[in-house]
């Protein structure tokens, strides 16, 4: 009987369940859409009870499409939505609110409290992140301040903090929340502990001083392992929906596990994940490169027993998301579309969009900066939009291409790319262009997926080393610079202006509302 290893990717969208062969190819792949709550501008939800059961849906339905059986999984990796944090009761297992998604914005003014408070630098020191509303740690407090204790059953009343003083509540990214619905064990990996805003990634522990700041009782927080890990989390349940016991042995966050898809081992390795949001990852080796230039340090991964390896990450919060708006308002009618109307026009004809929906991320960091259009006149057609939106896309990651090289000292000569919006030929050599590079797509581009998978891997000994790894790694296709980088720098240079009035737009009577 052939033998497999399995990749649970719990997106921001949907969860996909795919199974991989030696050679790191797609023998299953199951996919399954969740609902995105919006309570109030700004705010943004999931139902972490509906994530779990389409968890479980698309690993049976991936294995009955495929005709494999569960004992052929020899390992199960995770990898998951950053940042997006879920309280639930330890022996219920029930959340006690909706997961607040890593978009969600509601605890601007409390960052900006602790901006005021001269807060920032010590943050920044200990965690590698920005202060911002962006990661779990303000998240996990609005919960705790903020959740309904009527959603609790009535007899188990009591202050939310208390109860998770007595170790009752427990928190967690999406990774920790499948692991304790697979396993039983409330476990998180190196990479999402590191986007948490609690988790000192100098010292690799929970930082007493920041879990006080943000009153998250340290009974709540989740054990953590390396991203591989030969001790396993744990096993799923034989008595369970797989009816099998199969080892829960790898787990990294999306970006991080792209990295590792990507077989981006070495120090100096790049790529760019164009999702609903687009993440631009370097390894930094041992080292954690402190940025000058808004970017973040992070955790790249971790093998059983070696050191961990660091990365410098951009993150854009809109990406693949912006193309979604374009069909949100009816210009387009779907994404494989903006490639053919884009390239109907020669330029966008002075036409800027800046796609800040929930503020900009890295270099800018501005909670309060929303999307954008300039530069229109009476002649703006939908394709100048379209092709805008595109280009908005290649000079977020432009931003982030210039700040790695400012921080790392290293020169990028290729940059590996992966993810939806990858399959758009038109956007890769637009990518090309803007950052004057060459591109590289793989043949696989599910990487989260398949960078998971490989963690859980080489946990069990499926794969004996990373080599076999990188001897997977396959060419779809490569893209090289046409324009000439005068021609380029003068687009980019009016990118910034179009950035300039997209900041600090939103005010707090309209996020209150």
């Amino acid at each position: 009987m052939t033998q497999y290893v399995g990749a649970i990717d719990q997106g921001t969208t949907g969860t996909r369940f795919m199974v991989f062969d030696h050679e790191g190819q797609v023998v299953a792949n199951a996919y399954e859409q969740h609902e995105q709550i919006y309570p109030n501008p700004g705010w943004v939800e999931h139902d972490p009870i509906e994530i779990w059961e389409n968890t479980q849906q698309v690993v049976l339905d991936g294995l009955a499409d495929a005709e494999l059986e569960a004992n052929q999984l020899d390992a199960i990796g995770i990898t998951n939505q950053r940042e997006t944090t879920i309280v639930w009761d330890k022996d219920s297992g029930r959340p006690v609110h909706n997961a607040l998604v890593w978009q969600d914005r509601r605890t601007t003014d409390r960052v900006e409290e602790i901006q005021e408070a001269g807060k920032v630098e010590e943050i920044r020191e200990k965690t590698g992140l920005e202060c911002d509303a962006y990661f779990s740690a303000t998240k996990t407090e609005w919960i705790l301040d903020n959740a309904e204790p009527l959603k609790m059953q009535a007899s188990r009343g009591g202050d939310l903090r208390e109860r998770a003083r007595e170790g009752e509540l427990v928190m967690g990214t999406i990774d920790s929340w499948l692991i304790y619905n697979l396993t039983g064990n409330h476990i998180t990996d190196v990479t999402n502990a590191s986007r948490t805003m609690l988790y000192n990634i100098r010292e690799m522990e929970w930082d007493e001083d920041l879990l006080d700041e943000f009153d998250v009782p340290k009974e709540m927080v989740p054990e953590v392992r390396p991203s591989s890990d030969e001790d396993y989390y744990g096993h799923t349940d034989a008595d369970g929906f797989l009816g099998e016991e199969v080892p829960v042995a790898g787990a990294l966050g999306d970006q991080q596990a792209a990295l590792f898809g990507q077989t981006c081992f070495d120090e100096g390795d790049a790529k760019n994940t164009y999702g609903t949001g687009a993440f631009y990852l370097m390894n930094t080796g041992e080292e954690a490169v402190a940025s000058d230039n808004g970017l973040l340090t992070t955790v790249g991964f971790q093998m059983s027993g070696e050191p961990v390896q660091y990365a410098l990450e951009g993150s854009i919060f809109i990406a693949g998301a912006a193309i979604e708006f374009l069909e949100d308002i009816d210009l387009i009618n779907n994404a494989a579309q903006t490639a053919e109307l884009a390239r109907s026009v020669d330029s966008t004809d002075g036409v800027y969009m800046v796609p800040a929906f929930t503020g900009l991320g890295a270099p800018h960091w501005d909670g309060r900066a929303r999307g954008t259009i300039v530069g229109m006149t009476r002649g703006t057609s939908k394709e100048h939009i379209v092709r805008a939106t595109l280009e908005s896309i290649a000079y977020q990651t432009r931003d982030l291409a210039e700040a790695m090289e400012a921080d790392s000292g290293v020169e990028m000569t290729s940059l590996r790319v992966d993810g939806g919006a990858v399959k758009n030929n038109f956007l890769c050599q637009l990518q090309s262009d803007i950052i004057q590079t060459d591109i590289a797509r793989p043949e696989v581009d599910e990487t989260t997926a398949l960078g998971s998978a490989y963690a859980a891997g080489l946990a069990v000994g499926y794969w004996d080393s990373v080599d076999e790894l990188r001897d997977n790694w396959q060419i779809d296709r490569e893209f090289t610079p046409e324009k000439d980088q005068a021609e380029v720098d003068k687009l980019y240079s009016r990118w910034d202006d179009a950035v300039e009035r997209s900041l600090n737009w939103a005010q707090d009577d309209e996020e209150d509302e």
